[in-house]
């Protein structure tokens, strides 16, 4: 594997309306600037592209574009070029806001196409370096459900109800997933990419905390790690659509040390990969990429408040986009998927691990479980599709990960049997070098 990257300032100026709350918020301030991280791969017989915003959202039209835009540049397929955003919420509107379409950021989205057209570009001179590529998984308490629900089913949002949070006990997905990369030669990293389940809302606190352009915690996340590594960092938030910082809203104070606080656990995963190499190093890591798509129907009560480029009709269809380095596979989705859904393709994945991609193929608001549309609070009455617009994508987005699989790895279809089907696994399996 050889690998390139790029890491651009995509800070507005001081002045823009701020994304993801009061869609009349104008920053006054910068608390630190936001950015985009790009990493490009080569196995030797494929790249692929991976970038990562400090946005809240991006257009579905916008990631089409850019994605036909760069893969031209690279000479790879559209497929190959995977975008997400971290859902930032202390950055600039960068999609069209579904009530206001009229008031696009225009010159910002321009503003920010012309830089990753520029910085992929530059990628054609870019020193690539041969690494080797491995992976980890720990368990980090930084988040919890935002959504507490009674004995009978009805949900509340514990962001309006801040008492009821201490028994709130709703499913969290507290996996922390890294790649890795090392310099083959001196076994140095050299960049790191981390995956959480979280809304960035750490630093958004009443008042000036939610006006000020930050990248909040992923920010703090990736500055550490380059800090005290060397390495290069890129955040890629998980199936975040219920899951808050366990100290959401309370300032730049819980947004640094919940950032710091990962990346330790991150350099925790570093160390252990390093010295467990035959575990944790891949002997194979082949790109693999694939787009696919699902239908569902938006609920009757929001065709007419659908921004143009979904033109109010009943029926969508959107897109499940994957990327996979060696056994990991990264699937990208078109929205706020819930770390319930998430944690259902988790589980069902023929790859030894699946992370999620937060926003990465459209702008659809909140994607929940049907129960959710039961149970009432805000995900489940936010939610644009009807209620198995959940099962379908999970649906689409295990059978294109099962179908990936195949293709890339045909011999590991033995008997018949597709994979996965180890029946040599002894009952207590735990690995050693």
């Amino acid at each position: 594997m050889k690998i390139a990257w790029f890491k651009k300032n995509i800070s507005p100026e001081i002045g823009a309306k701020i994304a993801g709350y009061d869609f009349h918020s104008v920053s006054v301030m910068k608390l630190d600037d936001i950015f985009m991280d790009g990493l490009c791969m080569d196995d030797g017989e494929k790249k692929a592209l991976l970038i990562s915003f400090d946005l809240q959202c991006l257009d579905g039209s916008f990631v089409q574009n850019i994605r036909r835009k760069c893969a031209g540049i690279l000479g790879i397929p559209e497929e190959a070029v995977f975008l997400t955003c971290t859902h930032n919420h202390t950055g600039p509107e960068a999609s069209t806001p579904w009530e206001h379409p009229e008031a696009a950021n225009t010159a910002y989205i321009e503003k920010l196409e012309k830089a990753i057209l520029e910085s992929v570009q530059d990628l054609s001179d870019a020193d690539f370096r041969e690494c080797e590529v491995g992976y980890y998984s720990s368990c980090c308490d930084e988040n919890r459900n935002r959504r507490y629900t009674t004995a009978d089913n009805c949900a509340s949002f514990t962001a309006h109800r801040r008492e009821v949070v201490p028994i709130a006990a709703g499913f969290a997905d507290k996996e922390l997933g890294q790649l890795n990369f090392w310099d083959s030669e001196t076994r140095q990293p050299l960049y790191l990419i981390g995956n959480y389940a979280a809304h960035p809302l750490a630093g958004h606190s009443p008042g000036l905390g939610g006006l000020r352009i930050s990248a909040d915690f992923p920010g703090a996340f990736r500055n550490y790690i380059t800090r005290e590594t060397g390495a290069e960092a890129m955040f890629i938030s998980g199936a975040a659509g219920d899951m808050v910082p366990r100290e959401d809203e309370l300032g730049s104070d819980a947004a640094t040390q919940m950032g710091i606080r990962l990346a330790k656990a991150a350099i925790g995963g570093l160390i252990d990969s390093r010295r467990n190499r035959q575990r944790f190093v891949m002997k194979d890591p082949k790109l693999g990429y694939s787009i696919g798509t699902f239908s569902t129907s938006v609920r009757n009560r929001y065709i007419q408040d659908m921004p143009p480029e979904y033109e109010g009709k009943k029926e969508q269809t959107l897109e499940i986009q994957l990327l996979s380095i060696g056994d990991i596979c990264f699937v990208g989705v078109p929205g706020e998927l819930c770390a319930e859904l998430g944690q259902e393709i988790k589980w069902h994945t023929p790859f030894r691990k699946a992370f999620i991609a937060y926003y990465s193929t459209a702008d659809f608001g909140y994607i929940c479980p049907a129960n959710f549309l039961v149970a009432g609070g805000y995900e489940g009455n936010a939610q644009r599709m009807n209620s198995m617009g959940g099962f379908s994508l999970v649906q689409c987005a295990v059978e294109s990960m099962f179908a990936l699989r195949k293709k890339l790895h045909p011999d590991q279809i033995l008997n018949g049997e597709p994979y996965p089907d180890y029946l040599k696994h002894p009952l207590v399996h735990i690995p050693e070098n």
